[in-house]
């Protein structure tokens, strides 16, 4: 932070960030990629944590890495090509979109607990703040909106 005192300068020796952080992983789709996003997401978290002072708690943590498995997983399984995983954050919270070239959106199917699988998006939208999908020039992009508490 900087004072203004009389017109002087005075720097403070805390900056605080003012841009979200912004972070993204490209992923081919071979064996290991969703472990490769999770842990992606959890070291953009520790990111989170230092620039931005985020007091991100274990539940929190565990709910965006849940939502960055549950969506890039869905792209991993239904695009025919790469997909991008993208985060943005700040103390309060942090985006997630996944791009992938296929142009079909996600479908949300009603709770049944009798089925098995196809629970992901179920998942997504009962832990994220928001959520949505949209044809983009490639193919889609789904995106959750994951709130700390606090």
């Amino acid at each position: 932070m900087i004072e203004h005192l009389g017109g002087a300068v005075i720097p403070t020796g805390f900056d605080v960030p003012v841009e979200p952080l912004r972070r993204a992983a490209h992923y081919t789709g071979e064996p290991g990629c969703i472990a490769e996003a999770r842990d992606f997401a959890a070291r953009f978290l520790e990111q989170l944590r230092t620039e931005w002072c985020a007091a991100i708690d274990p539940r929190a943590d565990g709910e965006l890495l849940l939502v960055v498995s549950e969506l890039v997983t869905n792209a991993d399984r239904h695009s025919n090509g790469p997909y991008i995983l993208e985060l943005e954050g700040t103390d309060s919270a942090v985006l997630v979109s996944v791009y992938d070239s296929s142009a079909a959106l996600p479908r949300r199917f009603p709770k049944d607990p009798e089925r098995v699988g196809r629970h992901g998006l179920e998942i997504v939208h009962a832990v994220a703040a928001e959520v949505s999908a949209e044809r983009v020039p490639v193919g889609k992009r789904v995106r959750a909106l994951v709130r700390f508490p606090g």
